[in-house]
Protein backbone atom coordinates (compact mmCIF):
# COMPACT_ATOMS: atom_id res chain seq x y z
CA UNK A 1 0.00 0.00 0.00
CA UNK A 2 1.34 2.95 -0.92
CA UNK A 3 1.89 6.40 1.29
CA UNK A 4 -0.82 7.96 -1.01
CA UNK A 5 -3.23 5.41 -1.04
CA UNK A 6 -2.67 5.25 3.55
CA UNK A 7 -3.21 9.40 3.79
CA UNK A 8 -6.18 8.89 1.73
CA UNK A 9 -7.45 6.32 3.91
CA UNK A 10 -6.72 8.42 6.93
CA UNK A 11 -7.97 11.55 5.91
CA UNK A 12 -11.17 9.51 4.76
CA UNK A 13 -11.50 8.42 8.70
CA UNK A 14 -10.99 11.84 9.94
CA UNK A 15 -13.97 13.02 7.85
CA UNK A 16 -15.71 10.22 9.06
CA UNK A 17 -15.08 10.70 12.61
CA UNK A 18 -16.13 14.93 11.80
CA UNK A 19 -19.40 13.33 10.96
CA UNK A 20 -20.06 11.15 13.57
CA UNK A 21 -19.04 13.49 16.66
CA UNK A 22 -21.51 16.74 15.02
CA UNK A 23 -24.33 13.95 15.11
CA UNK A 24 -23.49 13.14 18.69
CA UNK A 25 -23.21 16.62 19.80
CA UNK A 26 -26.49 17.51 18.32
CA UNK A 27 -28.05 14.42 19.78
CA UNK A 28 -26.03 15.20 23.36
CA UNK A 29 -26.80 18.65 23.68
CA UNK A 30 -30.70 18.50 22.13
CA UNK A 31 -29.79 19.87 19.01
CA UNK A 32 -32.87 19.00 16.97
CA UNK A 33 -35.13 20.23 20.17
CA UNK A 34 -38.68 18.06 20.62
CA UNK A 35 -37.60 16.27 17.68
CA UNK A 36 -34.11 15.08 18.73
CA UNK A 37 -34.91 11.60 19.70
CA UNK A 38 -37.08 11.05 16.27
CA UNK A 39 -33.99 12.72 14.24
CA UNK A 40 -31.56 9.99 16.44
CA UNK A 41 -33.59 7.10 15.38
CA UNK A 42 -34.12 7.95 11.48
CA UNK A 43 -30.25 7.86 11.33
CA UNK A 44 -29.57 4.76 13.26
CA UNK A 45 -32.29 3.48 10.90
CA UNK A 46 -30.77 4.92 7.91
CA UNK A 47 -27.25 3.08 9.49
CA UNK A 48 -28.48 -0.55 9.82
CA UNK A 49 -30.03 0.29 5.81
CA UNK A 50 -26.77 1.35 4.49
CA UNK A 51 -25.43 -2.06 5.39
CA UNK A 52 -28.05 -3.89 3.48
CA UNK A 53 -28.31 -1.50 0.37
CA UNK A 54 -24.35 -1.68 0.08
CA UNK A 55 -24.67 -5.14 0.63
CA UNK A 56 -27.30 -5.95 -2.08
CA UNK A 57 -25.07 -4.03 -4.24
CA UNK A 58 -21.83 -6.20 -4.42
CA UNK A 59 -24.67 -8.64 -5.95
CA UNK A 60 -26.37 -6.15 -8.37
CA UNK A 61 -24.13 -3.49 -9.03
CA UNK A 62 -20.75 -4.94 -8.73
CA UNK A 63 -21.32 -8.45 -9.78
CA UNK A 64 -24.09 -6.91 -12.05
CA UNK A 65 -26.88 -9.94 -11.35
CA UNK A 66 -29.92 -9.37 -10.05
CA UNK A 67 -31.14 -10.53 -6.95
CA UNK A 68 -35.18 -10.47 -5.82
CA UNK A 69 -34.45 -11.99 -2.54
CA UNK A 70 -32.09 -9.76 -0.30
CA UNK A 71 -34.87 -9.50 2.38
CA UNK A 72 -33.99 -13.52 2.85
CA UNK A 73 -30.35 -12.60 4.41
CA UNK A 74 -31.20 -10.18 6.38
CA UNK A 75 -34.39 -12.03 7.82
CA UNK A 76 -31.58 -14.71 8.68
CA UNK A 77 -29.18 -12.70 9.98
CA UNK A 78 -32.07 -11.26 11.86
CA UNK A 79 -33.41 -13.98 13.97
CA UNK A 80 -30.32 -16.08 14.18
CA UNK A 81 -28.86 -12.89 15.89
CA UNK A 82 -31.60 -12.20 18.65
CA UNK A 83 -31.70 -15.81 19.35
CA UNK A 84 -28.01 -15.42 19.96
CA UNK A 85 -28.52 -13.17 22.74
CA UNK A 86 -30.93 -14.27 23.99
CA UNK A 87 -29.08 -17.48 24.82
CA UNK A 88 -26.12 -15.21 25.88
CA UNK A 89 -27.85 -12.84 28.12
CA UNK A 90 -26.98 -12.80 31.66
CA UNK A 91 -23.57 -14.91 30.91
CA UNK A 92 -21.01 -11.81 31.68
CA UNK A 93 -20.66 -9.93 28.70
CA UNK A 94 -21.10 -6.51 28.28
CA UNK A 95 -23.82 -4.94 26.57
CA UNK A 96 -21.31 -4.06 23.19
CA UNK A 97 -19.75 -7.70 23.44
CA UNK A 98 -23.16 -9.08 23.40
CA UNK A 99 -24.34 -7.34 20.44
CA UNK A 100 -20.87 -7.95 18.26
CA UNK A 101 -21.09 -11.65 18.73
CA UNK A 102 -24.87 -11.85 18.22
CA UNK A 103 -24.99 -9.92 14.67
CA UNK A 104 -21.29 -11.76 13.89
CA UNK A 105 -23.51 -15.07 14.50
CA UNK A 106 -25.97 -13.72 12.13
CA UNK A 107 -23.73 -12.23 9.69
CA UNK A 108 -22.02 -15.64 9.69
CA UNK A 109 -25.91 -17.92 9.14
CA UNK A 110 -26.62 -15.14 6.51
CA UNK A 111 -23.37 -16.18 4.68
CA UNK A 112 -23.92 -19.85 5.30
CA UNK A 113 -27.43 -18.92 3.60
CA UNK A 114 -25.54 -17.44 1.02
CA UNK A 115 -23.26 -20.48 -0.28
CA UNK A 116 -26.37 -22.95 0.27
CA UNK A 117 -28.03 -20.99 -2.54
CA UNK A 118 -25.68 -19.11 -4.34
CA UNK A 119 -24.18 -22.87 -5.61
CA UNK A 120 -27.34 -23.93 -7.77
CA UNK A 121 -28.78 -20.72 -8.40
CA UNK A 122 -25.33 -18.82 -9.53
CA UNK A 123 -25.70 -21.10 -12.41
CA UNK A 124 -28.21 -19.07 -13.77
CA UNK A 125 -28.21 -15.29 -15.31
CA UNK A 126 -30.75 -12.75 -15.49
CA UNK A 127 -34.73 -13.28 -14.95
CA UNK A 128 -33.95 -16.49 -13.92
CA UNK A 129 -31.64 -15.88 -11.13
CA UNK A 130 -34.22 -13.45 -9.55
CA UNK A 131 -36.70 -16.08 -9.83
CA UNK A 132 -35.05 -18.14 -7.85
CA UNK A 133 -33.65 -15.66 -5.36
CA UNK A 134 -37.21 -14.37 -4.43
CA UNK A 135 -38.84 -18.04 -3.77
CA UNK A 136 -35.56 -18.57 -1.71
CA UNK A 137 -36.97 -15.62 0.64
CA UNK A 138 -40.20 -16.79 0.48
CA UNK A 139 -39.36 -19.70 1.54
CA UNK A 140 -37.21 -18.47 4.68
CA UNK A 141 -40.20 -16.43 5.65
CA UNK A 142 -42.60 -18.86 5.27
CA UNK A 143 -40.37 -21.75 7.91
CA UNK A 144 -39.65 -18.86 9.82
CA UNK A 145 -43.73 -18.38 10.01
CA UNK A 146 -43.67 -22.01 10.83
CA UNK A 147 -41.03 -22.21 13.60
CA UNK A 148 -41.22 -22.25 17.51
CA UNK A 149 -38.37 -20.35 18.34
CA UNK A 150 -39.18 -17.74 15.82
CA UNK A 151 -42.82 -16.38 17.49
CA UNK A 152 -44.11 -18.74 14.49
CA UNK A 153 -47.10 -16.17 12.69
CA UNK A 154 -46.61 -13.89 15.45
CA UNK A 155 -44.13 -11.37 16.57
CA UNK A 156 -40.85 -12.45 17.99
CA UNK A 157 -40.52 -9.82 21.37
CA UNK A 158 -38.20 -9.10 24.15
CA UNK A 159 -35.26 -8.74 22.33
CA UNK A 160 -32.42 -7.19 23.86
CA UNK A 161 -32.27 -3.07 22.93
CA UNK A 162 -28.73 -3.24 21.79
CA UNK A 163 -28.17 -0.85 19.03
CA UNK A 164 -27.72 2.70 19.83
CA UNK A 165 -26.68 5.19 17.27
CA UNK A 166 -22.81 5.35 18.35
CA UNK A 167 -22.45 1.54 18.30
CA UNK A 168 -24.80 1.47 14.45
CA UNK A 169 -22.77 3.98 13.15
CA UNK A 170 -19.59 2.57 13.53
CA UNK A 171 -20.58 -1.08 12.35
CA UNK A 172 -22.13 0.44 9.55
CA UNK A 173 -18.85 2.22 9.06
CA UNK A 174 -16.53 -1.23 9.42
CA UNK A 175 -19.09 -3.16 7.12
CA UNK A 176 -18.99 -0.60 4.33
CA UNK A 177 -15.04 0.08 4.26
CA UNK A 178 -14.73 -4.17 4.29
CA UNK A 179 -17.08 -4.17 1.30
CA UNK A 180 -14.71 -1.28 -0.34
CA UNK A 181 -11.73 -3.16 0.73
CA UNK A 182 -13.23 -6.34 -0.96
CA UNK A 183 -14.39 -4.59 -4.21
CA UNK A 184 -10.78 -2.76 -4.69
CA UNK A 185 -8.95 -6.11 -4.02
CA UNK A 186 -7.83 -8.92 -6.63
CA UNK A 187 -11.13 -10.89 -5.86
CA UNK A 188 -13.69 -7.76 -6.71
CA UNK A 189 -11.85 -6.55 -9.86
CA UNK A 190 -12.34 -10.03 -10.57
CA UNK A 191 -15.91 -9.97 -10.30
CA UNK A 192 -16.26 -6.33 -12.31
CA UNK A 193 -14.22 -8.11 -15.47
CA UNK A 194 -16.79 -10.92 -15.37
CA UNK A 195 -19.34 -8.27 -14.94
CA UNK A 196 -18.18 -6.65 -18.12
CA UNK A 197 -18.01 -9.85 -20.10
CA UNK A 198 -19.10 -12.93 -18.76
CA UNK A 199 -17.95 -15.37 -21.84
CA UNK A 200 -14.62 -13.42 -22.13
CA UNK A 201 -13.83 -13.74 -18.32
CA UNK A 202 -14.41 -18.21 -18.73
CA UNK A 203 -12.69 -18.18 -21.95
CA UNK A 204 -9.70 -16.39 -19.72
CA UNK A 205 -9.59 -19.22 -17.00
CA UNK A 206 -11.52 -17.87 -14.19
CA UNK A 207 -14.37 -19.77 -12.16
CA UNK A 208 -16.91 -17.86 -12.87
CA UNK A 209 -19.30 -19.61 -10.40
CA UNK A 210 -16.59 -19.77 -7.46
CA UNK A 211 -16.19 -15.78 -8.02
CA UNK A 212 -19.83 -15.14 -8.20
CA UNK A 213 -20.35 -17.70 -5.32
CA UNK A 214 -17.87 -15.97 -3.06
CA UNK A 215 -19.69 -12.52 -3.68
CA UNK A 216 -22.72 -13.63 -2.92
CA UNK A 217 -21.86 -14.89 -0.12
CA UNK A 218 -20.26 -11.91 1.24
CA UNK A 219 -23.07 -10.29 0.02
CA UNK A 220 -25.39 -12.13 2.56
CA UNK A 221 -23.02 -12.01 5.37
CA UNK A 222 -23.48 -8.31 5.12
CA UNK A 223 -27.09 -8.50 4.92
CA UNK A 224 -26.94 -10.60 7.65
CA UNK A 225 -25.12 -8.26 10.01
CA UNK A 226 -27.10 -5.58 9.04
CA UNK A 227 -30.16 -7.89 10.06
CA UNK A 228 -28.48 -8.21 13.41
CA UNK A 229 -28.60 -4.77 14.52
CA UNK A 230 -31.82 -4.09 12.80
CA UNK A 231 -33.41 -6.53 15.21
CA UNK A 232 -31.29 -5.41 18.24
CA UNK A 233 -32.93 -2.09 17.38
CA UNK A 234 -36.79 -2.71 17.02
CA UNK A 235 -36.42 -5.33 19.47
CA UNK A 236 -39.57 -6.57 17.64
CA UNK A 237 -40.00 -8.36 14.33
CA UNK A 238 -42.67 -10.70 12.41
CA UNK A 239 -41.34 -12.55 9.45
CA UNK A 240 -43.88 -11.13 7.24
CA UNK A 241 -41.28 -7.72 7.42
CA UNK A 242 -39.22 -9.78 5.48
CA UNK A 243 -41.43 -9.70 2.70
CA UNK A 244 -41.04 -9.73 -1.48
CA UNK A 245 -41.88 -5.70 -0.64
CA UNK A 246 -38.89 -5.27 1.08
CA UNK A 247 -36.80 -6.66 -1.04
CA UNK A 248 -37.80 -4.54 -3.93
CA UNK A 249 -37.18 -1.79 -1.13
CA UNK A 250 -33.64 -2.51 -1.25
CA UNK A 251 -33.46 -3.00 -4.94
CA UNK A 252 -34.83 0.74 -5.08
CA UNK A 253 -32.49 1.90 -3.23
CA UNK A 254 -29.98 0.63 -5.11
CA UNK A 255 -30.66 1.37 -8.25
CA UNK A 256 -31.65 5.45 -7.21
CA UNK A 257 -28.46 5.53 -5.51
CA UNK A 258 -26.75 3.98 -8.52
CA UNK A 259 -25.10 0.36 -9.32
CA UNK A 260 -21.73 -0.29 -8.93
CA UNK A 261 -20.95 2.69 -6.49
CA UNK A 262 -20.81 2.39 -2.63
CA UNK A 263 -21.28 6.19 -2.28
CA UNK A 264 -24.84 5.98 -3.97
CA UNK A 265 -25.53 3.10 -1.87
CA UNK A 266 -25.37 5.50 1.09
CA UNK A 267 -26.67 8.55 0.11
CA UNK A 268 -29.70 6.24 -1.73
CA UNK A 269 -30.42 4.60 1.36
CA UNK A 270 -30.09 7.35 4.05
CA UNK A 271 -32.39 9.57 1.51
CA UNK A 272 -35.21 7.05 1.19
CA UNK A 273 -34.74 5.96 5.09
CA UNK A 274 -35.95 9.49 5.74
CA UNK A 275 -38.44 10.37 3.10
CA UNK A 276 -41.07 8.63 4.60
CA UNK A 277 -40.48 9.88 7.95
CA UNK A 278 -39.98 13.23 6.78
CA UNK A 279 -43.33 12.71 5.07
CA UNK A 280 -45.38 10.87 7.86
CA UNK A 281 -47.59 14.44 8.03
CA UNK A 282 -48.58 13.83 4.84
CA UNK A 283 -48.94 9.87 5.31
CA UNK A 284 -51.48 10.13 2.39
CA UNK A 285 -49.02 10.60 -0.15
CA UNK A 286 -45.80 8.96 1.38
CA UNK A 287 -45.70 6.22 -1.45
CA UNK A 288 -46.65 8.77 -4.91
CA UNK A 289 -43.60 10.97 -3.55
CA UNK A 290 -41.64 7.28 -3.64
CA UNK A 291 -42.72 6.46 -6.82
CA UNK A 292 -42.34 10.04 -8.43
CA UNK A 293 -38.80 9.74 -7.03
CA UNK A 294 -38.21 6.75 -8.36
CA UNK A 295 -39.87 7.37 -11.95
CA UNK A 296 -37.58 10.80 -12.23
CA UNK A 297 -34.38 8.95 -11.65
CA UNK A 298 -35.27 6.57 -13.80
CA UNK A 299 -35.63 8.72 -16.76
CA UNK A 300 -32.93 11.22 -16.02
CA UNK A 301 -30.55 9.45 -14.47
CA UNK A 302 -30.69 5.78 -15.33
CA UNK A 303 -27.71 4.74 -14.28
CA UNK A 304 -28.76 6.13 -10.53
CA UNK A 305 -27.74 9.44 -8.82
CA UNK A 306 -24.09 8.52 -8.39
CA UNK A 307 -23.26 5.86 -11.20
CA UNK A 308 -20.27 4.21 -10.15
CA UNK A 309 -18.55 7.20 -9.13
CA UNK A 310 -16.95 7.54 -5.65
CA UNK A 311 -16.63 9.96 -3.40
CA UNK A 312 -12.94 10.82 -1.88
CA UNK A 313 -12.36 13.61 0.12
CA UNK A 314 -8.80 13.07 -0.68
CA UNK A 315 -9.92 14.07 -4.43
CA UNK A 316 -12.33 16.95 -3.25
CA UNK A 317 -9.11 18.23 -1.56
CA UNK A 318 -7.25 17.87 -4.17
CA UNK A 319 -9.83 19.60 -7.00
CA UNK A 320 -9.76 22.29 -4.61
CA UNK A 321 -6.25 23.03 -4.32
CA UNK A 322 -5.62 23.10 -7.92
CA UNK A 323 -8.18 25.57 -8.46
CA UNK A 324 -6.69 27.52 -6.01
CA UNK A 325 -3.08 27.34 -7.62
CA UNK A 326 -4.50 27.93 -10.83
CA UNK A 327 -6.44 30.78 -9.88
CA UNK A 328 -3.10 32.02 -8.54
CA UNK A 329 -1.05 31.89 -11.25
CA UNK A 330 -3.40 33.08 -13.78
CA UNK A 331 -1.71 35.28 -16.22
CA UNK A 332 -3.93 39.16 -16.01
CA UNK A 333 -3.64 39.66 -19.64
CA UNK A 334 -5.69 36.26 -20.80
CA UNK A 335 -8.76 35.96 -21.48
CA UNK A 336 -11.37 38.59 -21.77
CA UNK A 337 -9.55 41.11 -19.09
CA UNK A 338 -6.32 41.12 -22.14
CA UNK A 339 -7.93 43.90 -23.99
CA UNK A 340 -8.30 46.03 -20.40
CA UNK A 341 -4.48 45.11 -19.35
CA UNK A 342 -3.10 46.01 -22.71
CA UNK A 343 -4.97 49.68 -22.80
CA UNK A 344 -3.16 50.07 -19.35
CA UNK A 345 0.21 49.65 -20.68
Amino acid sequence: MTKAIKWSYLLNLVGVAAVFAILSALFAFNGFGDSTTYVEGVCTTACYTIIMVASLNLVVGFMGEFSLGHAGFVSVGAYVSAITSSALAGKGLSDLALLLVAVLAGGIAAGIAGVLVGIPALRLRGDYLAIVTMAFAEIIRVVFCNLEITGGGRTMSGILRLSSFGRTFWIMVVCVTVMFLFVRSRFGRTVQAIREDYIAAEAAGINVTFYKVLTFAVSSFFAGIGGGVYAHYMTAMIPTNFDFNYSAELLSEVIIGGTGSLTGSIIGAAFLSALPELMRQFSKYRMLAYSVVLVLVMLFRPGGIFGRWEFSLTRLLHKLTRRKENAATADPTDGPAAPLAQKGE
